[in-house]
């Protein structure tokens, strides 16, 4: 992976004003439209030629003093896992809604620096343009290192849905859009991400529905998509359900 440019740096130290302009300035360079060098329809394919998939997620240890931040990625291509890494970071900087990956993206940035394949596309357990300043974790990383990324979040950080999220059918796609009094820093109307339910069972217990969004170089469609062909028995896409496994077993 090519080294981020320092403008991009998770700096913690930074005030919380130049925080939030670091991310403006992000969003302002991020992709939200298709710009894949891959097929979007390959991935997930049982070919050795399918595109690489990243899954990026993190455990803490919270027993330590700082925190040491466990930064897991899983490539996945085809349904087969082709290289597992990890780096183990501390960090001080605490969890704050909104400004989530100065503290988790620089972890994150460490791990990816010791891949020996070069993604083609990633998935962060977090959002991307889903984000007041359409800046989340998925778009920070992604746009640091100019690669392909996807935000899949468990909850709704921000935007509203088109429609009634209640008990949707497996595979059901909502649109979220920005509207008039979302606090969000985009035009009203456009479309930041979707609300996808990966899975339901015929016994209706209820599974609440993941949170999609473009990071970079990708449109909300396409990445709703992607994550939909990342699926296998469980909730999470298949790249970021063994992220979180590994991330575990190395903290």
């Amino acid at each position: 992976m090519r080294e981020p440019p320092a403008r991009f740096d998770p700096d913690p130290s930074l005030s919380r004003a130049a925080m939030e302009a670091l991310q403006r300035d992000i969003a302002d360079a991020a992709v939200f439209g298709d710009d894949l060098p891959f097929d979007p329809a390959r991935v997930g394919d049982g070919d050795p030629e399918a595109p690489v998939v990243a899954g990026v997620d993190q455990a803490f240890r919270t027993d330590r003093d700082p925190t040491v931040a466990v930064s897991a990625i899983v490539c996945w291509r085809g349904g087969e896992v082709v290289e597992r890494t990890h780096a183990a970071v501390e960090v001080d900087f605490p969890y704050v809604p909104g400004l989530l990956s100065f503290r988790e993206a620089g972890p994150i940035l460490a791990a990816f620096g010791t891949l020996d394949h070069d993604p083609d596309l990633a998935l962060f357990d977090g959002s991307g343009r889903l984000h007041f300043r359409q800046a989340g974790l998925a778009t920070h990383v992604g746009t640091a290192l100019d690669v392909p990324s996807v935000g899949v979040a468990k909850s709704l950080l921000c935007g509203t849905p088109r429609g009634s999220v209640d008990a949707l059918p497996e595979t059901a796609r909502v649109p979220i859009e920005v509207r008039e009094d979302d606090d969000v820093d985009a035009p009203v109307g456009t479309v930041i991400g979707y609300v996808y339910q990966s899975r339901q069972f015929p016994d209706s217990r209820r599974i609440n529905p993941l949170y999609v969004s473009p990071g970079h170089r990708i449109g909300a469609e396409t990445a709703v998509g992607v994550v939909a062909r990342c699926g296998g028995d469980y909730k999470l896409p298949e790249p970021t359900r063994l992220a979180d496994a590994y991330a575990d077993e190395m903290k």
